[in-house]
C-alpha cells in the first residue's frame, strides 16, 4: 500500500465540509517548561471530540452507495465508533457497531448520541480485539461494509488530513512531530504526508507502555499479537496493529532519527491532570500520550521547534479518581499496604502517632477485628507530600517491627484489591 501526498489531499476535500479544521496553537507554559516552541494540534476539538471521523468518514464517502445501503459495521473502543456514527448519520446510512464490554459509559453514549436512529450498539469481549473478531463475523454473515479503525488506505489518507493541517498552520520548519500510535491509522497517515513535504522533521511514535504493539512489531520485523496488554490508555491500547499499518510504520520508523517511545500509563495519568489544572484542556489517556513523552526528548528538542498531536478529549469524569491514583504511584506519593497489626489496644494508634509522618495522610483504611486471632490485617493507603518520605515511613515500620506487605509491588494483589 502506498500512502501519497496526492491521495491525503484528495482525502482532505473529500472530508472538509464535515470535518473540522482543528487549531495547531503555541503553548506558551509548557514551550517554557522545555525551552522550545511548542505547539498542540487539538484534535480533542473535533466534530467527535477525536480525530477519528476523519478516517471513517473518508472511507464511507468514498464507498459506493449501493455498498453503503447494504449498511456498515465497525468495531472501536469508542472514538472509531463516533467517527463512524456520525459519518451514518450525516450519510443516512445503518451502521452496527460493536464495542468492548470495558468501553467508558461516556463513550457509549456520545456513540447514541451522534448516530441517533442509524446506529446499533453491540457491546461484547473485554477488548478491541474480541470485539473487532465479533464484528467481522456479523460483517460476513450480513454482506455488510467494515470501517477498519485503522488499516485501510481510505482511513490512513483520512487520518493523514491532520498532518495537511499542521503545515498549514505552522510557518517555520517543523523539527519534531510527536504522535500516538495505537493501531498505527493517525501514525501512518501523517508521518506519509510529511514524509513528502517536511522530509526533515523527525517523527516520534508514542505508544503506552503497556500496549506497545507496534514498537515490538517494528523490533521484531513482523506484525506482532501482544498476549496481554494493559487496557487503561483504551483509545491507543491494541494486541494487534494492522499489516498496512505495520509496512508504513516499518519504512518511517526506519528512517534515521524517527522512532518509536513509551510512556508509562501513570505518567500519562499525570500529565491529563496537568493539562486540565494548567491548561485548561480536558483529554483522554491516548491524547496525553504525546505531552507525556516530551521528557524522554527534553535535551534535544531545546529551542527546536515541535508539534504534539492532542488526538482526542473523550474521557469518562468518573475515571478520575483512577487517574489521580495511577499518578500518584506514579510520582511515588501514594502506597498502599496491608498491615497486620497486632489484636492489642493502642496498635493502630501507634503506628498514626509513631510511624506516620506529620505530613502522611491515610486515604484509606479497612480493618475488622478478629478474636481467635493474635494479628488483624488491615488494609491502608497512605499519601505522602513529597516520595523521599517514602523510605522514612518504610524504615520507621521496620524499625517497630511491623509486619506488612506493599500492594503496590504486588500487581496481582494490586489488581485485586485497587
Amino acid at each position: 500500500m502506498k500512502i501519497t501526498v496526492e491521495s491525503i489531499l484528495k482525502a482532505h476535500l473529500n472530508i472538509q465540509n464535515v470535518v473540522y479544521k482543528t487549531a495547531t496553537q503555541y503553548n506558551p507554559n509548557i514551550s517554557e517548561v522545555y525551552n522550545s516552541n511548542i505547539y498542540l494540534k487539538r484534535e480533542d476539538l473535533q466534530l467527535v471530540r477525536s480525530y477519528k471521523l476523519r478516517g471513517a468518514y473518508n472511507l464511507m464517502k468514498s464507498t459506493p452507495v449501493e455498498e453503503l445501503n447494504k449498511g456498515v459495521v465497525c468495531a472501536s473502543a469508542g472514538n472509531h465508533a463516533q467517527g463512524v456514527a456520525y459519518s451514518c448519520c450525516s450519510l443516512k446510512v445503518k451502521g452496527t457497531i460493536f464495542m468492548p464490554n470495558t468501553t467508558p459509559f461516556q463513550k457509549v453514549n456520545q456513540v447514541r448520541f451522534f448516530g441517533k436512529e442509524y446506529v446499533d450498539i453491540q457491546l461484547v469481549g473485554d477488548t478491541f480485539d474480541d470485539a473487532y473478531n465479533e464484528a467481522q463475523s456479523f460483517c460476513e454473515a450480513h454482506n455488510m461494509t467494515f470501517i477498519h479503525p485503522f488499516d485501510d488506505q481510505k482511513i490512513i489518507e483520512g487520518q493523514g488530513t491532520v498532518g495537511v493541517e499542521i503545515l498549514s498552520d505552522v510557518s517555520q520548519p517543523i523539527d519534531y512531530l510527536f504522535v500516538p500510535i495505537g493501531g498505527g491509522g493517525l501514525a501512518s497517515g501523517v508521518a506519509s504526508y510529511f514524509q513528502g513535504l517536511s522530509p526533515n522533521t523527525k517523527i516520534i511514535g508514542v505508544e503506552p507502555e503497556g500496549a506497545p504493539s507496534m514498537k515490538v512489531s517494528v523490533e521484531k520485523g513482523e506484525v506482532t499479537r501482544l498476549s496481554k496488554i494493559d487496557k487503561f490508555v483504551d483509545g491507543a491500547a491494541v494486541q494487534k496493529v494492522g499489516e498496512n499499518t505495520f509496512s508504513i510504520c516499518k519504512e518511517i520508523f526506519a528512517k534515521e532519527g524517527n522512532e518509536i517511545i513509551t510512556v508509562p500509563e501513570g505518567k500519562i495519568c499525570t500529565q491529563i491532570l496537568k493539562l486540565y489544572s494548567e491548561e485548561a484542556i480536558v483529554v483522554e489517556p491516548a491524547g496525553a500520550l504525546t505531552v507525556a513523552a516530551l521528557d524522554s526528548y527534553k535535551e534535544e528538542i531545546k529551542g527546536k521547534n515541535i508539534v504534539c498531536v492532542v488526538s482526542g478529549s473523550n474521557n469518562d469524569i468518573g475515571r478520575m479518581q483512577e487517574i489521580r491514583d495511577r499518578s500518584l504511584m506514579y510520582e511515588g506519593l501514594k502506597h498502599y499496604f496491608i498491615i497486620r497489626f497486632p489484636q492489642r489496644a493502642g496498635a493502630l494508634r501507634e503506628f498514626v502517632g509513631k510511624v506516620l509522618g506529620p505530613n502522611d495522610d491515610i486515604t484509606r483504611f479497612e480493618y475488622s477485628k478478629k478474636s481467635i486471632k493474635e494479628a488483624g490485617p488491615a488494609f491502608v493507603g497512605v499519601e505522602l507530600s513529597q516520595k523521599e518520605d517514602y523510605q522514612v515511613l518504610i524504615d520507621k515500620m521496620e524499625s517497630f517491627g511491623i509486619n506488612y506487605t506493599e500492594i503496590n509491588k504486588d500487581p496481582i494483589l494490586y489488581d485485586y484489591l485497587i
